[in-house]
């Protein structure tokens, strides 16, 4: 069983009423709409890196998360635009093709350790990209463009989502939208890590040889966490697809899928909710560093080799003792 301490339940209490009052009501009293875009982006981002980090879960370098979120992005605008889906609907479906196509992926070189595993997950990004190049149904080069809004959800006569092309602040619905979905997925991570089959992969991480003695079926969970790892990365490619209202074949590049690592770098490998604070600290910092110009990019390398030197449990080590990781 999960056990939540009362410091745990008032901990996330505070970050709901944040980000689901604060957020909104410091927004609406400076009048700077434009951050409700900044932060659905980092919410989205974040749902991508926290399937990153369930990869690390299993001893795996996953440096190909880009290739599912561009995958995700482009099922979901090809049902919603192509075949007439509904966005909600779509959202789902894209996350499970993802998955699908990750399982595939998964089942050859799984098997491989290390930097071996970490070098082929690399290309998937420019093999995705390609693919998105040279399909028909992708548009080629010139993407899937006007992506409606999603559209209402009611259920006997009652609204349960509102149209989004009907609302004044479509910004604010999207915000709500990714701030409910990296809620869930981070709950999940949680769940899933605190649950037997995260034991188990925590076994996996330490010694695979010894888990596989005592009975564990390691190519089937390698598979089911790289699955669910792509499942976010589709999400929130599907999700990010929509609030654009187009996709690219150059939407989600190999840069993004190394960031999704780095952000699980410097929040911490050995905490849930690290890949969270690190794609929060990387995606303001890399805009606070845009005043130096040219020097932007090199100041930026060697902040993040400093923190990794100096702070290789990443930045909420500063904050939990050993004995608070999970």
């Amino acid at each position: 069983m999960m056990n939540l301490s009362a410091k745990h339940v008032l901990g996330v209490a505070i970050f709901l009423l944040v980000i689901f009052v604060g957020v909104p009501l410091f927004i609406a009293a400076t009048g700077r709409w434009d951050f409700y875009f900044t932060l659905t982006s980092v919410a989205l981002l974040a749902i991508a890196s926290a399937g990153v980090w369930l990869t690390f879960y299993i001893g795996r370098i996953n440096i190909g998360q880009g290739a599912f979120a561009l995958v995700g992005a482009y099922v979901s605008a090809i049902l919603v635009v192509k075949a007439g889906w509904s966005f909600w609907l779509s959202l789902p479906a894209a996350g499970l093709f993802a998955a699908l196509v990750a399982a595939l992926l998964g089942l050859p070189i799984l098997r491989l350790r290390g930097v071996y595993f970490a070098m082929i997950t690399l290309v998937f990004t420019q093999v995705a990209t390609l693919t998105a190049l040279a399909l028909p149904i992708t548009n080629g080069a010139k993407g899937i463009t006007n992506i409606p809004l999603p559209s209402g959800v009611s259920l006997f006569g009652i609204t349960l989502i509102p149209d989004f092309g009907e609302i004044e602040n479509a910004r604010m619905a999207f915000y709500f939208t990714a701030c409910i979905l990296m809620v869930i997925t981070y709950a999940t991570l949680y769940r899933l890590v605190n649950s037997r089959l995260g034991h188990l992969c925590r076994s996996m991480q330490q010694n695979e040889e010894l888990a596989s003695s005592i009975g564990v079926n390691i190519t089937y969970i390698r598979i089911l966490i790289f699955s669910i790892s792509s499942f976010f990365g589709g999400i929130g490619g599907a999700m990010f697809g929509s609030i654009s209202q187009s996709v690219y074949p150059a939407t989600f590049v190999v840069k993004d899928s190394v960031d999704f690592m780095l952000n699980c770098f410097l929040g911490g490998l050995g905490y849930v909710f690290g890949p969270m604070l690190g794609t929060l600290v990387i995606y303001f910092g890399w805009d606070l560093l845009f005043e130096f110009g040219k020097y932007q990019l090199l100041i930026y390398s060697i902040i993040l080799i400093v923190v990794i030197r100096f702070l290789p449990d990443g930045l909420l080590s500063i904050r939990f003792s050993k004995g608070g990781k999970k």
